[in-house]
């Protein structure tokens, strides 16, 4: 289970982790985002996650508290929370809005072309920070499980080039 900030980098990192480990991520914007940005509902989403949480293996990356959030820290053997600083992940949602002008990117629901106005700047520099001290409460609470928390790509880079040596042994 892969949760942070917008634009520290979750859906690549997903993405990256699931080549090496041959597991399809599932990206829970992909799942919650109706074309033309049109929320679906928790009951809808559920549906979606529900069969990916009874696979043996699965890559979930997103928060989303109201979708199954408590079984997947409760049935994930891994969580990885990305704390990278707010002017960082800005700086990557600019770039990602000027990468993908009038696009939709792969990691996203179909038809959701990306997009950057205030209200989404406001979260990812302020309101989607809210809930720091809370994450990291709820990990400290998580037993048996391994957990990782990165505070620049450097680490997760290098987090990457281990599990690859992992996966070869």
């Amino acid at each position: 289970m892969i949760v942070g900030f917008s634009g520290a980098g979750k859906s690549t990192l997903a993405r990256k982790l699931g080549e090496l480990l041959s597991i399809e991520p599932i990206h829970m914007d992909a799942l919650f985002w109706k074309p033309n940005w049109v929320e679906s509902t928790v009951e809808e989403v559920n549906a979606k996650l529900r069969p990916v949480l009874a696979q043996e293996r699965w890559i979930v990356e997103g928060a989303y508290r109201k979708m199954l959030y408590r079984e997947r820290m409760e049935q994930c053997d891994t969580l990885i929370f990305l704390d990278f600083n707010r002017f960082l992940c800005f700086y990557r949602v600019v770039k990602r809005r000027w990468m993908y002008h009038r696009k939709t990117r792969p990691d996203m629901g179909a038809g959701c072309h990306e997009k950057l106005d205030l209200e989404f700047a406001k979260w990812v520099l302020l309101e989607g920070r809210k809930r720091r001290k809370q994450f990291y409460r709820e990990l400290a609470g998580l037993k048996k499980k391994r957990v990782y928390i990165f505070h620049c790509p450097r680490q997760v880079e290098h987090f990457l080039k281990q599990a690859e040596r992992n996966e070869k042994q």
